[in-house]
């Protein structure tokens, strides 16, 4: 310390002095909680103008080029100058041979390997990029370019094995097409292969490209092939050629799938073509039997009556999970409670074991005359933490608490792993917002422990609020019912304002943005929603006109503040929409409130019931899973069982519904 200091100390008053000192020491001390706190700030600045401009290394610090990121800078500045490059090979390809070859195996190194073969493809310097191409890390356009590099090199053994396996994919492969020309013209595309591929475009429902590829056939192959495809792309006006004419010959396989796809397009058409049909076509009970699955199927994703029809028409040999359980619903649905515990005793002992069916049983049971077993297969699917162990608990008039199942801490544990490398990269790119970048760095590490650390990594991933990390590696590990751990709320001040907002109750606001986002304030599907509550922008600008609010961007979703608030109340004008009815308003917000609407019953019908009757499996679990989320963030809020008893409140037609909520509402 210089004099100027130490007489600027002395005449300092001495409860100052006390001050100063403390505040130097929590500087060290924050300094030691983050040691790249400068280097991860300039890192930033640094990386932003290498994605956009050429710039050079000479001018980074020492503190920037010891940063554990500092690898993807370089990489960065890669790529921009690969993206610079002349077809001639530069000093841009040798930083980059240099660079892959030291990273042979990290997220980094990988990630800017692929970019330089795109590079070389584009180039086409065939030789350097046989030299670093790995088929295990390519994709489609990179394997297709590795062919195109074989035949330039005259590196040719086993090539036409090769591309063939890659000609069998049912889609477009724009990079392969030189591979293909290359078969074509040492006639190694033989109509074998061609028929193939064909095939799996339409076992993928992709009839137009199946027609592109059918044409190079020969035309009494191509014939039933095109066919097919017509009876995909036209289903009923090929349905009635087929019924008009009982001699024309169609492939068994072609016709189930054009009549399959006719029941689910046109439901009403494909039940008065029914009968015709199998007149025409000379079915038999047995033959007809994959036609009836089809529209029974189709009929009860309708909710139709007719469905049950159809089912009793379908050998038991065709039965496989997915319709035995949409037959059991359908019974469900029209309340024949004998059909649906004999569909149910017939079902896999797996399947029947499940706790959704272990409760329905309970509930044909009970409606079926038998309270005592029905009582104990109720009791049984109380431990499963569900949509089904509520209903239970509701049915037994008992209230709910989660079974918790606390993960231990093994926190020396936990320290060692965030000091590996991949892991402290992870956390770094995270901090620096590049999340996919994290997210691949964790799996590299992650796939680096052994299996007792492994649950531990949960605990480090929640201690970073990296929510869905934390969630994701938990149900890989089957870690479930730690719910301290796997059910936090970091977002309160929005949710509680979005609350006191829209009247909702915060734990289900929560619900519904652990469900839809899993805490990822920069969510974004593909469909284009946003946000903690993934909120389209259409939608979050029209909820923001109705509730006076301004007018989001689409930018402005990814901000809590702004989401929260916006997803609230548009799951309460769907609330208010539907008459109070919240499952309803909650299966809107999944699917869109015009689907939600079209499958409200036509008369009131148990909750259960109708929940399991929502055609979307997406969204029939969407809605169970925020029901058991809602009661877990209860008790956390609480700490005691919760009363469930209110999920059992009918489900109703507009009309009905609005009379009852008017007749809640006036204490009648």
């Amino acid at each position: 310390m210089n004099s100027r200091s130490t007489n600027c100390l002395q005449k300092t008053k001495p409860w100052l002095l006390v001050l100063t000192l403390l505040s130097f020491g929590n500087t060290l001390a924050l300094a030691a909680a983050d040691p790249f706190k400068n280097a991860r700030q300039v890192f930033k600045e640094t990386y932003a103008r290498a994605t956009t401009v050429v710039t050079d290394e000479k001018d980074d610090s020492e503190a920037l080029r010891s940063y554990p990121l500092y690898p993807y800078l370089q990489a960065a500045r890669i790529k921009r100058a690969l993206g610079e490059a002349t077809n001639e090979l530069g000093p841009a390809d040798q930083r980059a041979e240099t660079f892959v070859t030291y990273y042979e195996r990290e997220p980094v190194g990988r990630d800017l390997r692929g970019t330089w073969l795109a590079s070389l493809a584009q180039r086409k310097q065939w030789q350097p990029f046989l030299q670093h191409y790995r088929d295990e890390w390519a994709g489609d356009s990179l394997r297709c370019h590795s062919f195109t590099a074989r035949i330039a090199t005259g590196q040719t053994q086993d090539l036409e094995l090769d591309i063939a396996r890659q000609w069998l994919t049912p889609s477009r492969l724009p990079d392969c097409e030189q591979a293909f020309e290359w078969m074509r013209a040492r006639n190694s595309l033989t109509p074998a292969l061609i028929e193939q591929r064909v095939r799996r475009a339409l076992d993928n429902n992709n009839p137009s490209f199946a027609k592109e590829i059918a044409v190079s056939l020969p035309p009494d192959r191509a014939a039933p092939l095109l066919r097919w495809a017509a009876l995909l792309e036209n289903p009923q006006k090929q349905i009635d050629a087929l019924i008009a004419s009982s001699s024309l010959e169609i492939e068994p396989k072609a016709q189930l799938a054009g009549w399959t796809r006719l029941a689910r397009v046109d439901r009403d058409g494909a039940l008065r073509r029914y009968e015709s049909f199998v007149r025409a076509r000379g079915l038999t009970a047995e033959t007809a039997s994959p036609y009836a699955l089809a529209l029974a199927l189709a009929l009860s994703w309708d909710r139709r009556p007719e469905a049950l029809t159809y089912f009793k028409r379908v050998a038991p040999g065709d039965f496989d999970d997915s319709a035995r359980e949409w037959y059991a619903r359908a019974a469900l649905w029209a309340g024949d409670w004998k059909l649906v515990s004999n569909i149910i005793a017939a079902m896999p002992d797996e399947q029947r074991s499940l706790a959704r069916w272990r409760y329905w049983a309970a509930r044909a049971t009970e409606k079926n005359g038998d309270r005592k077993i029905a009582r104990q297969l109720y009791e049984s699917v109380l431990p499963d933490d569900n949509f089904y162990s509520i209903m239970s608990s509701a049915r037994l008039d008992r209230p709910v608490a989660p079974h918790q199942q606390q993960l231990p801490l093994d926190q020396s544990e936990v320290e060692r792993i965030e000091q590996l490398p991949p892991m402290v990269r992870a956390r770094e790119l995270l901090l620096v917002d590049m999340q996919s970048q994290a997210a691949s760095e964790w799996r590299f590490g992650f796939a680096q422990l052994a299996e007792p650390a492994r649950s531990q990594a949960i605990h480090l991933a929640a201690r970073w609020g990296w929510y869905d990390q934390a969630i994701a590696t938990a149900s890989q590990q089957r870690v479930f019912y730690d719910y301290q751990l796997l059910y936090p709320q970091p977002y309160d001040a929005e949710v509680l304002s979005a609350a006191k907002l829209t009247g909702l109750k915060p734990q289900l606001i929560y619900s519904v943005m652990r469900q839809e986002s899993l805490y990822r304030p920069d969510a974004l599907s593909s469909a284009g929603a946003r946000g903690l509550l993934q909120m389209l922008p259409e939608t979050a600008r029209r909820t923001a006109r109705k509730w006076n609010r301004p007018r989001p961007s689409p930018t402005d979703l990814f901000n809590p503040v702004i989401n929260v608030p916006l997803g609230a109340a548009n799951l309460r004008s769907l609330v208010d929409r539907f008459s109070g009815q919240t499952l309803v308003a909650l299966a809107g917000y999944n699917a869109g409130p015009n689907a939600a609407a079209r499958w409200l019953p036509s008369e009131s019908l148990d909750p259960d019931i109708w929940v399991e009757n929502i055609p979307y499996n997406e969204t029939r679990n969407y809605v169970q899973r925020i029901l058991w989320h809602n009661v877990v963030f209860s008790w956390l809020k609480t700490g005691e069982p919760q009363k469930v008893d209110a999920w059992l409140a009918r489900i109703a037609p507009l009309g009905e519904a609005a009379a009852m909520l008017g007749a809640k509402e006036d204490g009648t």
